[in-house]
């Protein structure tokens, strides 16, 4: 069952989760990575959804490049965040829904829907199933979504860190295979997989487009 982040959950989320160097290096090259797709396709993104928003990561990056954007997060704090951490480049709007449950928007209500750091939670095929279909219903045209890949090495580093730090987290790695199935069948075409850092990452961002 998903529990949404208190309003101290989040302070604390946004003040130490990136905090690391390793973090800090994978925020960078996930930053670049939306950077070089948002510059193929914003024109034609006037309508974004960032879900989950979480506390605004990325939400100036989307700003500076759409006309409206909506933070939507299962958490209400971490959407007020979202919608405070850019007041000067303009407030998001802020919904507040579980992504698994389905989402609260008309048919084709976005051109693009940016999902980060999310998918990997969905441990079940009929879970990914659905959240798949419910991201095509409410787009036009582009998902930009991260996923988990296979990888044997990060999957060594995973299990050696949870033995030290006790961490519960857990997350679902799919095979390249699979995951372009799954995108096919909800009615998306891969138009580039970015590897978040080849060989020894599993962490993906793929750029789909409705077929």
């Amino acid at each position: 069952m998903n529990t949404p982040f208190q309003k101290r959950e989040v302070e604390d989320y946004e003040r130490k989760r990136y905090r690391g160097l390793d973090q800090k290096l994978v925020h960078a090259k996930e930053k670049r990575i939306l950077q070089k797709i948002m510059k193929k396709i914003a024109d034609n993104s006037s309508w974004v959804l960032d879900i989950p928003c979480g506390y605004g990561r990325f939400s100036s990056l989307l700003l500076e490049k759409s006309l409206f954007l909506v933070s939507c997060d299962l958490s209400f704090f971490m959407v007020k965040k979202a919608r405070e951490k850019n007041e000067d480049m303009g407030l998001p709007l802020g919904v507040v829904a579980d992504g698994k449950l389905g989402l609260p928007f008309k048919r084709g209500s976005f051109d693009l829907l940016l999902s980060m750091r999310f998918f990997h939670h969905l441990h079940q095929r009929e879970e990914r199933k659905a959240v798949l279909e419910e991201f095509s219903r409410v787009t036009k045209e582009w998902l930009i979504l991260s996923y988990y890949q296979i990888n044997f090495l990060h999957l060594l580093q995973r299990k050696l860190r949870r033995g030290i730090k006790k961490s519960k987290t857990r997350i679902k790695m799919v095979s390249r295979r699979e995951i372009e199935k799954e995108f096919q069948e909800a009615g998306f075409k891969a138009v580039r997989i970015f590897p978040l850092f080849r060989g020894i990452h599993s962490h993906h961002i793929a750029l789909l487009k409705k077929s």
